[in-house]
């Protein structure tokens, strides 16, 4: 007796055995139950997902013996010669195949012939969209009223390209892909079927590649079988599928972690040497961050039987969610690019020193083990009552205070203070308490900058300097920003500072920060400009003689 492919030796022949279409089994189930039967059915999805195995069954389901029933008996001639595919009153059409009007008519002219040995005669059209047309409609007549003893099923993979016409006369049901838990556990059942031995991480990366086709997952499995002789197991499963070794990527995301670029480099040059994919190495990267993200917010999210479970656990402890984005992102824009770099290594590479470039260098278990705020109070705490004042009189910043007296309580803190280590070697430059000017003409910050502008100055000493927020400007206070501003700092004064960055709890307080110094600075300028503009000799005879005006928002101060 020849072979018969898994995809076919365990094609399901009811409802019950179908996998991973509850809502289409439930509504035709319902449907057969209450003898509510519609004359034209349309199943759309994906290859594999089922359309033409429901199709059969519901055949079954109206052709039975037993009546119309949504459980056939699968015994009785109707069932069995529709199992075998020689059931005289089931006609199946490749629509792909028979696209012409005049195969349409043949067929149609037949519909109104009473069924030779069923209850129904059943026309399975497969691949819809594919028919001309003039076949569409030459159809739509017959299927808007067809004669009570015929049902037509319709299939296709691209329901956009069937006439709105015909999708109005069918009752519409979309096959979903199979979920890849769904598909693992099925091939599970199959495998222990067949007396093969297998690793559920074989059966996970078959599953994955199955893309949510039921029968292409059948299939592989069918030829991981061939492949391992008779045995199926990651290793020779990961060889055909030409997979990526995950183990490579878990090292890569280990050494971003640990901002060891050599180990980076090192990983990269020898997934190069065993000629992996790169493009298909970012698709698996960006996998493995969305894996951990979902950790990271649902943790059950991750099954315990898993096989990278303990690795996807400790990545996710161990990963900033706002960094993890970040890498989520550069893995996305890179395998988009990587086609246009000189080589996919240079492209795969350059991914993943962008990751390294932007990423934070504090890790999560640093900032866990963080040092606590400057004060001693806890972390909600009263929002700041009194208003700081700013000098109208005169634009440029004095030095503030070491300890202002226009503070009468706490904000509430964003984040525990930012440690860097200190240089050495050097003697340290003095802050004279003038936070515009350090921030405009000695920081090297890049994008804190933003931050930096927006930020006051509480009071400083040696060691520390506690600034704070407007509630408006809250967006701004990240941990990547707090990172880079705190590294300016030290690398300014070469010394270790820390910087504890505080909120207001209340929106309309506007701080004396440099933006707002430099704003009013312009508006100064601006109205000094104007009235020497209206002072101006020349500008008055103008404007009185030829009946002049001076066009608004026209006067810009000379820098």
């Amino acid at each position: 007796m020849s072979y018969l492919v898994l995809a076919r030796k365990y094609r399901p022949k009811s409802f019950d055995t179908l996998v991973g279409q509850p809502h289409v089994v439930r509504a035709l189930t319902n449907a057969l139950t209450q003898q509510r039967l519609h004359h034209a059915y349309l199943f759309t999805g994906t290859r594999g997902v089922g359309k033409t195995t429901i199709a059969r069954i519901l055949a079954k389901s109206l052709n039975c013996e037993t009546g119309i029933t949504a459980t056939p008996c699968g015994v009785c001639n109707a069932c069995t010669e529709i199992d075998r595919g020689r059931f005289v009153d089931l006609l199946e059409v490749d629509a792909a195949s028979n696209t012409q009007v005049d195969a349409m008519r043949e067929l149609l002219d037949n519909a109104q012939y009473a069924p030779t040995v069923g209850r129904f005669k059943v026309y399975i059209i497969d691949e819809v969209h594919m028919l001309s047309k003039s076949a569409f409609n030459a159809m739509l007549k017959t299927l808007e009223e067809p004669p009570t003893h015929v049902k037509f099923i319709l299939a296709t993979t691209d329901p956009q390209k069937v006439p709105v016409t015909v999708l109005s006369r069918c009752l519409q049901f979309n096959l979903r892909q199979m979920a890849s838990a769904t598909i693992s556990e099925h091939l599970h059942n199959v495998l222990a079927e067949e007396n093969i031995s297998f690793e559920p991480a074989a059966i996970h990366l078959i599953s994955r590649a199955a893309a949510g086709s039921m029968r292409d997952a059948l299939s592989l499995t069918d030829q991981a079988i061939a492949y391992g002789n008779q045995t199926v197991n990651e290793i020779e499963v990961r060889s055909m599928l030409g997979a990526v070794d995950q183990t490579y990527l878990y090292d890569i995301l280990q050494a971003l972690i640990n901002q060891d670029g050599a180990a980076l480099v090192e990983k990269a040059q020898a997934m190069q040497m065993r000629n992996i994919a790169f493009e298909e190495a970012l698709n698996d990267l960006a996998n493995i961050l969305h894996q951990i993200a979902m950790i990271q917010t649902v943790p059950s999210s991750i099954a315990d039987d898993s096989p990278e479970r303990a690795l996807l656990l400790d990545l996710a402890q161990n990963l900033n969610p706002e960094t993890l984005q970040l890498y989520y992102q550069i893995a996305l824009l890179g395998r988009r690019d990587i086609g246009l770099a000189p080589n996919e290594y240079a492209g795969f590479t350059m991914s993943l020193l962008r990751m390294l470039a932007f990423a934070p260098t504090e890790k999560v278990s640093e900032k866990l083990a963080a040092p606590a705020p400057l004060t001693n109070k806890p972390l909600v705490t009263p929002a700041i009552n009194a208003q700081v004042g700013i000098n109208e009189e005169t634009i440029s910043p004095e030095p503030l205070p070491k300890t202002p007296q226009s503070i009468t309580a706490p904000a509430e803190p964003i984040s525990a203070p930012v440690a860097i280590e200190s240089h050495s070697g050097n003697t340290a430059k003095k802050f004279d308490g003038n936070w515009r000017t350090l921030v405009e003409k000695s920081l090297k910050l890049g994008l804190a900058r933003a931050l930096a502008q927006n930020c006051e100055m509480v009071s400083y000493d040696e060691n520390n300097i506690n600034l704070r927020v407007a509630a408006n400007n809250k967006h701004l206070i990240s941990p990547n920003y707090q990172e880079k501003l705190s590294s300016a700092i030290n690398q300014h004064f070469d010394k270790r500072i820390r910087l504890h960055i505080e909120v207001s709890g209340e929106a309309h307080i506007e701080f004396n920060t440099p933006t707002k110094q430099n704003a009013l600075e312009k508006a100064t300028i601006q109205s000094s400009a104007e009235e020497a503009i209206m002072q101006d000799g020349f500008v008055k005879d103008l404007l009185s003689q030829f009946d002049a005006t001076i066009i608004p928002n026209s006067i810009k101060p000379i820098n």
